[in-house]
């Protein structure tokens, strides 16, 4: 079975920098595009980066496109979600969640998805 973990959340500053990682077992991590969302309370769940298997396509969201940075390294079954220049409206749930194709991902169908990890900014 596959099993996503997320970590790296916490309290933060805005302007502040968070790195969120996706730590992935089961399955064949290298055959899954992989994508971040979040939600906020009261909100629906929105979208925030994706990457596709083999790093050879990204997206991002408009709302943090030049401010996060989505990656990964299949060698080590692992994702990662830099935050930079955090503004109070990251606050919110964010998850990782794998699946294929890419285009199903993107749109929050992927296959599984981890529980979670909070990300609140304020001053």
């Amino acid at each position: 079975q596959v099993q996503l973990e997320e970590s790296g959340g916490g309290l933060a500053t805005p302007g502040d920098s968070l790195k969120l990682s996706c730590s992935v077992s089961g399955g064949d991590f290298s055959r899954s595009d992989m994508a971040w969302f979040r939600q906020a309370p009261g909100k629906e769940r929105e979208f925030v980066a994706a990457i596709s298997r083999y790093s050879f396509t990204t997206k991002y969201g408009d709302s943090v496109k030049g401010r996060f940075t989505i990656s990964r390294d299949n060698a080590e079954n692992m994702g990662w979600l830099q935050m930079n220049n955090l503004k109070p409206e990251a606050s919110a749930i964010y998850f990782c969640t794998v699946g294929q194709p890419f285009s199903t991902v993107v749109v929050g169908n992927g296959a599984y998805w981890g529980r979670g990890t909070q990300v609140t900014v304020s001053a």
